[in-house]
């Protein structure tokens, strides 16, 4: 290809720009791939119903054909009944052993190539019959060791092994002395006893094929020579020296050994490297099982058979061996431009290495040369495309890589990766114009037309077609063409370079201090050539701003700036504002700190604890700009509304200070306290509490209040009082001490009360004075001692009921529910008098009381209201003192009025003659157990006037004063 530039013409524009491009190779057709492959199959030999399902699945385009061989011969489906494809699987019924087994490799093919699959065997599994001949009997001494051979059978697929001692189902039990080898079938008695002695025989079940088969008997006979001597062991499980292990496997050692006394076993690995929890040892450490074996899995590992007359031990080395892996990738390559794939594979032992190309094996010759697994190619031509695999195989298998090969012969083409139709530049910047058509082969460059561009120390052009152009100035600028050739024909790409001047920032934002809840605005200002297009962003702390997930606080203008609202301790950090144009990027920052109340401080700790008082100590939190000035501490008890600040020393906490102590605390409760920071800014968050404790008890230091009493009955000396609150009892075991004596005496009489909630005490005595004054205190206690006593106070023993009756007793009706009760005062008795209390009910043959009225002083008469009507009723009098009533004076009757008539006046008319309203209404008549009517009652009375033309209503009340009947008005 021949690559030619022309400078047509010169243009004024913006920045510095590199200029490049890719051409992706038309991928409309793609050669087989590879999506599932065959794989192993075993099946039971005895299933004809069955079928068996190879599977073959790739990919392609166009969709790739299938085609199985078996035993490398081509099956032919073309009137095969019992084979048949479904899609690229193949489809076998009527399984028949000598027909179908053996290995098979499935073919796919489009008209880009051909792979082969992996090789995949069917088998089928079963398992013969022992030969049915009498096996001879093994004679052994008592204390030696046996091996009981199991001579497995003919068979195909997994076996387990299983022995009958003398009649089934007595399966021999394996322990420390008994193993039989799921890998050779045998049975090992380390020690024969005599309870041994019996007829075995050897069991074989297939794990596919279910079948289960049974050997003759084995006589095992005690000899009568004796029983053996100790002697040390003898390893009998023998494996290879070394074990190759595919990774990600399940592998079982088995080690055991003959001897007597009956042999341990034990493993360890040589390395002294410890079994991971992974590893599992069975059957009495008889095997090591080894799950998901893994690379750190491999070494030497050894066991070990020990007793008392010595050991013995057997090493073997574990390696795993990789599935071989293999990895190709697809190539387009140029014609007459050389090919080299490489192909490794990773297996233990080194596998040898073949090449295919559309299935057929390639001869290294000529062009094509094979070398350690590599395949070349020289000077490539369009018939050296299609598949490719690379074959790798040792003795564990055989493993395909496939890739294919596009040998590409083409015009060059520009359409793909055409240059900008417009360029920008900024002036003073190098400028790299990358000319890369599409072209197969590559072309070579010509500078036939380079006379129209000059190349000086400035302008350089690279054999790739780069046209370079050192600190670029307006001269520079205008159209460029770069012309590419090669033998299958010419294509050419313009595009125009524009020059611009350098963008600058006019304003950017500068680093301020701002206090929290304030607002800013960052400003970012640019001058930038008018032929620029510019954006701005924004970053915090080295994220970008999200203005839709944070518009509660962020907001940007069009020109650039930045606005933070309602300003947060986590908004302090570094701001940087982006500046995008077509040819450049620019940026300016500046440090936000924000200023705020102190965080809350931090690991507050109650040091020492008196009965009244704290030391505490904490940490600081974060200043937020603003040295922390000072500490307030609250404490919050199971008894106060919240947090309350408390007193401490020194009573003013500076900013310097950690540590204080809390004062006037009470005794005997449980606090919390945490601490509170402030600033110039204001006062920060809580810290979280404290552990809580409590303070020490301490005696009672505060008295009962509302010391009083007085009252109770006859003979009685009541106290009370307000009881003291539980968080100012001080300790446990609280209770009351009340004292008394009568006025003027010196000796207080004491009682203890041990109930902190009682309020009350009652002091009886036959000997005590009614209404006899007191002098009284009460003081409190706990475990720790006895508190202060209230102030005295004086107080009345009970004093005796009223012994007199009211005399003089009479009453009136005053209504259908009111009557009048009068009597006469007491003029002497011992007893004091408080007030009277008139009692009343309805039958006197059944006195129950219906009511009372009691009024305190020297009254003479009360009213008793809210009676019925027309109802007798009985009445008696009684005074009363704080002790109760007095006797009762002869009882009274008297009966109330008859209730007014219960019917309003029906048929009220109404006419309103010039200025007079005139009412007329039917007379009411009053029943027998009703008062008499005297006369009627006029009100709310509608008055509808000539010049209330609006229509008001107007009340008026009218009351009737003749007390005679009529029914008019």
């Amino acid at each position: 290809m021949t690559l030619l530039w022309k400078r047509l013409v010169v243009l004024s524009v913006i920045g510095c720009l590199a200029v490049s491009s890719a051409h992706a190779e038309d991928t409309k057709f793609l050669g087989p791939s590879w999506k599932k492959e065959p794989e192993d199959l075993i099946l039971p030999i005895h299933s004809p119903e069955q079928e068996a399902i190879l599977t073959c699945e790739a990919s392609g385009v166009p969709s790739p054909q299938y085609r199985w061989s078996l035993n490398g011969t081509l099956i032919d489906l073309h009137g095969d009944e019992r084979r048949r494809l479904s899609g690229g699987n193949l489809i076998i019924t009527s399984l028949e052993r000598d027909q179908d087994s053996g290995v098979y490799q499935c073919t796919a093919s489009n008209t880009r190539g051909t792979i082969l699959s992996q090789r995949a065997t069917l088998q089928f599994a079963y398992l013969e019959s022992f030969k049915m001949q009498t096996r001879s009997a093994v004679n052994v001494r008592e204390g030696q060791g046996v091996v009981l051979l199991c001579g497995t059978p003919l068979h195909s697929g997994e076996l387990t092994f299983t022995w009958v001692f003398n009649e089934y189902p007595h399966f021999v039990q394996q322990d420390s002395r008994r193993f039989i080898s799921q890998e050779t079938g045998n049975l090992y008695i380390a020690k024969v006893e005599p309870s041994d002695v019996g007829n075995y025989t050897c069991v074989v079940n297939n794990t596919i094929t279910k079948e289960r088969v049974f050997s003759s008997p084995t006589p095992l006979v005690l000899r009568n020579d004796g029983a053996m001597g100790e002697y040390e062991p003898k390893i009998e499980l023998h494996f290879p020296d070394t074990i190759p292990a595919a990774k990600g496997s399940t592998l079982k050692l088995e080690c055991f050994a003959l001897g007597n006394p009956v042999p341990k076993i034990s493993w360890r690995r040589t390395s002294d490297v410890s079994f991971p929890n992974k590893v599992k040892l069975k059957n009495s450490n008889a095997i090591l099982e080894i799950p998901s074996f893994q690379q750190e899995d491999t070494g030497t590992y050894e066991c070990i058979a020990e007793n008392s007359r010595g050991k013995n031990a057997l090493f073997i080395h574990l390696e795993v061996f990789y599935r071989m892996q293999t990895t190709m990738t697809d190539k387009s390559l140029s014609i007459e431009e050389n090919l080299f794939w490489e192909c490794k594979a990773n297996g233990k032992p080194k596998p040898s290495y073949s090449w295919l190309k559309n299935g057929e094996t390639l001869i290294s010759e000529g062009r094509v040369q094979i070398e350690n697994g590599a395949l070349s190619i020289s000077s490539l031509n369009l018939s050296d495309g299609g598949m490719y695999q690379c074959v790798a195989e040792n003795k564990h298998g055989i493993i395909y890589s496939s890739a294919e090969l596009m040998v590409l012969a083409s015009a060059p083409s520009f359409s793909q990766n055409p240059l900008s139709r417009v360029l920008k530049a900024r002036s003073g910047c190098d400028v790299s114009l990358d000319c890369r058509p599409h072209a197969s082969p590559r072309a070579i460059s010509l500078l036939c037309d380079a006379n129209k561009l000059s190349i000086n120390f400035r302008i350089s052009l690279f054999p790739n077609g780069t046209l370079k152009i050192a600190n670029v100035t307006k001269r520079d600028g205008g159209t460029y063409t770069c012309i590419a050739k090669n033998q299958f024909g010419t294509a050419s790409t313009t595009g125009r370079l524009i020059i611009t001047e350098p963008t600058r920032i006019s304003q950017g934002p500068s680093s301020t201090e701002i206090t929290v809840g304030e607002s800013i605005v960052l400003p970012c200002q640019v001058t930038a050539d008018p032929a620029l297009d510019v954006a701005f962003s924004w970053a915090f702390n080295g994220q970008p701003i999200d203005f839709h997930q944070d518009a509660d606080h962020f907001e940007r203008s069009f020109s650039g700036d930045l606005m933070i609202r309602n300003i947060q301790l986590n908004h302090g950090g570094k701001y940087v504002c982006l500046i995008d144009t077509d040819v450049e990027s620019l940026s300016t920052d500046a440090i936000l700190v924000v200023k705020g109340p102190p965080s809350p401080p931090d690991l507050v700790v109650v040091e020492e604890v008196t009965d009244s008082t704290a030391q505490l100590s904490w940490s600081p939190g974060q200043d937020n700009g603003s040295p922390i000035t000072g500490y307030v501490i609250q404490a919050r008890t199971p008894f106060t509304v919240g947090w309350q600040a408390v007193d401490t020393v020194p009573e003013v906490i500076n900013g310097n200070t950690l540590t204080a102590t809390v004062v006037g605390l009470n005794a005997w409760v449980e606090y919390e306290f945490r601490v509170l920071a402030s600033n110039s800014v204001g006062m920060g968050e809580p810290s979280p509490p404290s552990t809580k404790i409590r303070t020490e008890d301490a005696m009672p230091d505060t008295a009962p209040t509302d010391v009083g009493g007085g009252g109770g009955t006859k003979s009685e000396l009541v106290i009370t009082w307000e009881p003291v609150p539980e968080e100012l009892q001080n300790g446990e075991g609280f209770g009351y001490i009340i004292a008394f004596r009568p006025v003027g005496m010196v000796t207080w009489t004491r009682a203890v009360i041990s109930a902190p909630s009682v309020t009350r005490y009652v002091f009886r005595n036959d000997t005590i004075p009614p209404f006899s004054p007191f002098n009284i205190k009460v003081g409190a206690f706990n475990n720790r001692g006895e508190g202060p006593f209230s102030s005295i106070a004086t107080v009345f023993s009970a004093e005796e009921v009223p012994s007199v009756a009211p005399e003089r007793v009479s009453a009136k009706s005053l209504s259908a529910a009111d009557i009048e009760v009068t009597w006469e005062l007491i003029a002497s008795t011992p007893e004091r008098v408080l007030g009277y209390e008139v009692v009343y009910w309805e039958d006197d043959t059944k006195p129950d009381t219906v009511g009372k009225v009691r009024i305190t002083g020297n009254y003479t008469a009360v009213n008793v209201s809210g009676l019925q009507g027309n109802t007798q009723y009985y009445l008696a009098v009684c005074a009363f003192n704080t002790a109760g009533t007095g006797p009762q004076s002869v009882p009274v009757n008297v009966t109330t009025k008859k209730p007014p008539p219960g019917q309003p006046p029906q048929n009220v008319e109404w006419n309103l003659i010039g200025s007079q309203l005139v009412l007329q209404w039917d007379p009411v008549i009053a029943l027998e157990t009703e008062s008499e009517v005297t006369g009627y009652i006029v009100s709310d009375i509608i008055s509808l006037h000539p010049e209330n033309a609006l229509g008001y209503l107007i009340r008026v009340s009218l009351k009737v004063t003749h007390y005679f009947p009529f029914t008019s008005l």
